[in-house]
This record gives C-alpha cells, sequence and structure tokens, in this order.
C-alpha cells in the first residue's frame, strides 16, 4: 500500500517577469508541484515548468481571489497531502504580503519553505540601466510604497524624513499618486532638478520607460501613458542610463512578436525571441490529438521490417511517432533497417536528437524537392515507403513517391485540432492592441489561426501588422486567404525566422 505523503506549502517568488530570472530552487518545486496558485502578473512561460498532471489555479487579474480563500486554498491542498507552490510575482517577503501567507500556516502547524525571488526593486532598475548603488553616486538606497495606508499611524511615511535619507531612493506602487508624493518630497527639502525614471513591466519586452526630475516625472509618465506595474527611482544614478540601457537596446525591443507554435514547441523558440528584446505573446494555435483511425497505425508498427525508407514531413510528425514507437517497443533496434529520409532541417534535427542518420533531405522543403531529391539519390521503383505525417495533409507528396514507382503507406499518425484555451490571456491582449508581427510554422498554424481569429480581417484592424512565414508550404496556405508574408524565412527553421526578423526589424 502506498503512503500518503506529507503535505507542504512551498511560497515560491517568481521573480519580476523574466522568466529567465527565476530560482533554480524555484524551477525545481515547480517541476515537482501538485498545485500551483499564481498571481496574475506571473510570467506565464514559467507555468510550463509544471508536470502536466499538475493543478494550475490563477488568482486572476486585479487580486480577484481575496486572501482568506488563498490561504484556505493553500491550508487545504496540503492537509491533503500535495506539494503546494503558491507563485508571487517579485519576492514572497518584499510587499507580497508572503509574510502574511506564511503567519497563516504556521498558525495551522502546515509546513511550509520561503523560496526567495529576484525583486523588481533591483532587476527593473537593472533593466532600465541603472545601478542602485555606484562609487561616484551613492552607498545605500532606500525601498519604500508609494500606495501605503497613510491613516496607520504606525505605517505611515515620514516624507520629511525620507526626504532626508541620502542615497537613492525605489518606490513601489507609486504611480497613480506619483505627484503627490514626489511634491512631498521637494516641499521637505529635496532639490526639483532631482533625476527621476519611472519604469513599468520592467524586465519584460513591453518595458517602457520615462527619465526626468522630481518636478518634471509626474507630467512627463502622464504623457508616456505609464501605468502600474511600475516603480519609480529618484536619485543621481538615473543618469547612468543613457549609457548602461543594455536592455532597451536588444535588436528586438519593444517588438510585439505572435508565436502560434503549440505549446509544446513554443518554449524555445519564444524564449530566444524575448532573450532579442522581444514583447513575446503565446497564442498556441493547435494541439495534437491520435488520428481517427489508429488501425493503420498498429499496422505500420508490425510491419516496420518490411519498410525501406521511413518517410518524416515534421518534428511534430517525429514526436508523435516515437511516442507511439516506445509504447510498444524498448529498442530503438526495433525500427529495423529502413533508411530515414526528412522534409526540412527542423524534421532532422528532432530525429538527430535520437541519434537517427538522416539518409536524405531535400535542400527546400517542398514535396517536390523530397522526390527530386530521391530521383537523384537511387531508383525507388518497387521500394516501400512509410510517409509518417498529420492526418489531413495534400497528397502531392505520395503521388510524386508514387510516379517514381514506389510503394508508399501514407500513415496518419497525428491529428491537429485548434487549441481555443487562453490562460495567460495573450489571445485577448492580441485582440485589443494588436501586434508588429505575427510568425507561422506551418500550415496548419495558419488555418487554425484564421479559423479563432479571422487572420484578414486582424491585418485590417491593425495595419501595422507583419506575417512572418517559415517556408513554402506555409506561405502558400497563407496566399490562399489573399494575403502576402512579409517575409519567408531562407532557412525553413525558427531560427531562420529569427535571423529575418532581426533583418526586417
Amino acid at each position: 500500500m502506498r503512503m500518503k505523503s506529507n503535505g507542504a506549502v512551498y511560497l515560491v517568488g517568481a521573480g519580476p517577469g523574466d522568466a529567465g530570472l527565476l530560482t533554480l530552487r524555484g524551477a525545481e518545486l515547480l517541476r515537482r508541484a501538485d498545485m500551483v496558485l499564481y498571481d496574475a502578473l506571473v510570467n506565464p512561460a514559467l507555468l510550463r515548468l509544471a508536470r502536466p498532471d499538475a493543478e494550475l489555479i490563477s488568482r486572476g487579474h486585479n487580486m480577484k481571489m481575496p486572501q482568506e480563500d488563498i490561504t484556505a486554498l493553500l491550508v487545504a491542498n496540503a492537509r491533503a497531502g500535495k506539494c503546494v507552490v503558491r507563485l508571487k510575482g517579485g519576492d514572497p517577503y518584499i510587499f507580497g504580503r508572503g509574510g502574511e501567507e506564511a503567519e497563516a500556516l504556521a498558525s495551522v502547524k502546515i509546513p511550509f519553505e520561503v523560496v526567495p525571488g529576484v525583486s523588481s526593486v533591483v532587476a527593473a532598475a537593472n533593466y532600465a540601466g541603472i545601478p542602485l548603488t555606484h562609487r561616484e553616486h551613492c552607498s545605500s538606497f532606500t525601498v519604500f510604497t508609494g500606495h501605503s495606508d497613510s491613516a496607520d499611524a504606525d505605517t505611515a511615511l515620514r516624507y520629511e524624513q525620507i526626504a532626508k535619507i541620502p542615497g537613492t531612493k525605489v518606490v513601489l506602487m507609486g504611480t497613480e499618486n506619483l505627484g503627490d508624493w514626489t511634491k512631498s518630497l521637494i516641499a521637505h527639502g529635496m532639490p526639483p532638478e532631482t533625476p527621476v525614471a519611472v519604469i513599468q513591466w520592467g524586465t519584460l519586452g513591453k518595458q517602457k520607460s520615462v527619465s526626468g526630475t522630481l518636478a518634471t516625472i509626474a507630467k512627463l509618465a502622464k504623457e508616456k501613458q505609464i501605468s502600474p506595474p511600475a516603480l519609480t527611482i529618484v536619485g543621481d544614478v538615473v543618469k547612468l542610463r543613457g549609457k548602461l540601457n543594455w536592455f532597451e537596446n536588444l535588436p528586438l525591443f519593444g517588438k510585439r512578436i505572435v508565436v502560434t507554435r503549440r505549446t509544446g514547441q513554443a518554449g524555445k523558440f519564444a524564449q530566444r525571441l524575448a532573450e532579442l528584446g522581444a514583447d513575446v505573446l503565446e497564442v498556441p494555435t493547435i494541439r495534437l490529438t491520435l488520428p481517427v483511425e489508429k488501425d493503420a497505425i498498429v499496422d505500420a508498427l508490425l510491419e516496420l521490417n518490411a519498410y525501406d525508407w521511413l518517410v518524416f514531413t515534421s518534428a511534430n510528425g517525429v514526436t508523435a511517432f516515437f511516442d507511439l514507437f516506445f509504447k510498444r517497443f524498448h529498442d530503438m533496434r526495433d525500427i529495423g533497417g529502413a533508411r530515414v529520409a526528412a522534409v526540412g532541417p527542423a524534421t532532422a534535427a528532432k530525429l538527430r536528437e535520437l541519434h537517427l542518420q538522416v539518409d536524405l533531405q531535400p535542400e527546400h522543403a517542398t514535396a517536390e524537392k523530397l522526390a527530386e531529391a530521391f530521383a537523384k539519390f537511387e531508383s525507388i521503383e518497387n521500394l516501400k515507403m512509410c510517409l509518417l505525417r498529420a492526418e489531413v495533409a495534400n497528397r502531392e507528396l505520395p503521388e510524386a513517391l508514387e510516379e517514381l514507382g514506389a510503394i508508399v503507406d501514407d500513415i496518419a499518425i497525428y491529428k491537429t485540432v485548434a487549441e481555443t484555451e487562453d490562460p495567460a490571456g495573450a489571445g485577448a491582449r492580441l485582440l485589443a492592441e494588436g501586434a508588429d508581427w505575427l510568425t507561422f510554422t506551418s500550415s496548419s498554424t495558419v488555418e487554425h489561426f484564421h479559423a479563432r481569429f479571422d487572420l484578414p480581417k486582424l491585418v485590417k484592424q491593425f495595419p501595422k501588422l507583419k506575417i512572418a512565414s517559415i517556408g513554402p508550404e506555409t506561405s502558400k496556405t497563407i496566399r490562399a486567404l489573399k494575403l502576402e508574408p512579409a517575409f519567408e524565412a531562407k532557412e525553413h527553421t525558427t531560427d531562420g525566422l529569427i535571423a529575418a526578423l532581426l533583418k526586417a526589424k
């Protein structure tokens, strides 16, 4: 009999926004968690670290779940023996009510651990090119909130004292009453010309910053439409922003780029775009399921030794086939003696990850080019080929191979279906705000995106929106909608897409 494990709660700091700033301990606990309760400002990319069967619960935007409900949820799940991660923006103990949650857990004797997170206090300043301390400017910094309860005499801010503290001042949650507290600091002796910067959405590709002085910053922030979440930095170190502003000078900074790949594939592509400064919207349009007809798959697996060639047309096909293969076999040698052909470099790369040699790969990822490559490679007359691909696919490739004399079994090993869930709200944001680029990595992503969003209508609504295509088959589907991609990647991979985006910016 399996013993019931003891439950515990982990208050994990998710960092300020950039998913790469999560700590190793935080990532380890996310992978282990049975349940994750996360705040609205947590980067949705972090949720990919959780197990597929983990329960993911959002606190919701604008703090819709009351604090007492959060505590009750944490306690109930821990008592049920679950590993519970409470994922909080920034650091749990810096203006995050983590202390209150830890107190509540301690009072009912629930085991807990607090995992520090990178605070926006230091991270947003860094990403805006502002060091909080500098030998030539200051040797200390002070952090306070501009959103305190002035009715509470014990916690109310005392601007007459804050104004006299030397060094940098970092103000959290002070954007909405920026004009009030900056006037208070001036009234209590700080020079009006003291440098100030306000940073919204720090560490993300949608980061927006404005610099001024204590006397001018409220007006400048209003003109630039700075709103929460934002923080303010006051002090001479703000002058260094012109020299040290590394993040906002990244090549794709400020470009909103939509990634339409399915969730399991989007990660590395989205991460690379974010590393180049892009504001990435992950709007997966497809997910993979088993095809309706499964008998053909069973037959193909039983007859693998009878095939001369296995032909893969996508990385999805490689993943789907070997998922099924290893459910039946435990030794790669059971694949038999067939040679392997791959349409496209991404497909070939996926096969090489499995340490499989790719015997044939056409220069361009099209059915016509694959048939030409076979014709040059050898006579395929009477050779038996297993074509492993999506359930709905055009007939060009099998027909081209059959014209060369091959005996082709066209096996559907996966089916693409529409992905309609939008847990992070990226699809809603796209419809409301538009984007700079839509990236498409397959014909199916175009078709499903169009079915969900009406691609021509979206392009008309946002005239600056441009379309990036990974290759000729994808471009063909885009043109079928009477639209023209701004470019087609020379190398038909996500790296090729990124290279083209860097040139097109």
